[in-house]
């Protein structure tokens, strides 16, 4: 059961981040030029996997029970935010995220950086996707990192986002626009439960208690950290309803 819920973490997440990096590679590359976006994403790709490679093992040599201790704090602390923030986001409270208003925000901002020779390496382009995929792809490199280590199986996490990298970029480069019809707040409620639901197992575990039922007990809190959110969100929408119809009779 940890082989498969870190793979589809390490994917889930990973497909999250790379798709709003995405965005930022295809409004470089559409004004700027592909050669100045591809070099920039490059670069931090390969930055990203020296930190893996560097890291990952590293992690791997300490031992299993304070590592899950560490490690599980830091994914409770990771995955409630993306968690909070999707249900904020479920329930009206936060807007959702909208890559299509990114796209033309940072395509007018790289146009108003003047024109391109064909051909040319932009300096402008490469710095920008360079920022934008390393920041991004920092989030993912954690994932894998902690995520590989804690469960011993760093090759499925790398392999999890390797994939989701595979499947975004090829589908950006296909249609050369946002994914904007990817259920991106879905996708982020989904991947903060399942970090949520890891970093308790991995805490308590390396706190020393013992799960009943050993791994199986990773479904069962996925299955309370779930009901909980429909019960969370549920309320939120009520309370957004109605500070709503209190703002229409106010004014």
């Amino acid at each position: 059961m940890h082989e498969v819920f870190v793979v589809l973490s390490s994917f889930l997440a990973s497909s999250v981040e790379m798709v709003e990096a995405l965005t930022i590679v295809l409004a470089v590359g559409l004004t700027r030029g592909w050669r100045s976006a591809l070099s920039g994403t490059a670069a931090a790709l390969i930055l990203l996997a020296v930190i893996v490679a560097l890291f990952g093992p590293v992690l791997s040599r300490l031992p299993l029970q304070p590592l899950r201790l560490i490690v599980g704090a830091l994914l409770l602390i990771f995955g409630v935010q993306w968690w909070r923030k999707a249900m904020l986001r479920a329930s009206g409270f936060k807007a959702l995220h909208d890559e299509d208003a990114t796209f033309a925000a940072e395509t007018a901002a790289a146009q108003a950086q003047g024109a391109v020779r064909p051909g040319a390496l932009d300096t402008y382009g490469v710095a920008l996707t360079f920022k934008s995929v390393l920041l991004e792809g920092l989030e993912v490199a954690f994932i894998v990192v902690t995520f590989g280590a804690s469960a011993q199986q760093l090759g499925l996490a790398a392999w999890g986002a390797g994939a989701a990298l595979v499947v975004v970029l090829a589908l950006g480069l296909l249609i050369h626009r946002p994914l904007s019809q990817v259920p991106e707040n879905t996708l982020k409620f989904t991947v903060g439960v399942m970090l949520t639901t890891f970093g308790t197992f991995w805490a308590a575990e390396g706190a020393g208690a013992v799960w009943p039922g050993g791994d199986a007990a990773i479904l069962g809190l996925l299955v309370v950290y779930a009901a909980a959110s429909y019960g969370f969100v549920t309320w939120l929408r009520r309370r957004h309803t109605a500070r709503a119809a209190r703002t229409e009779v106010t004014a």
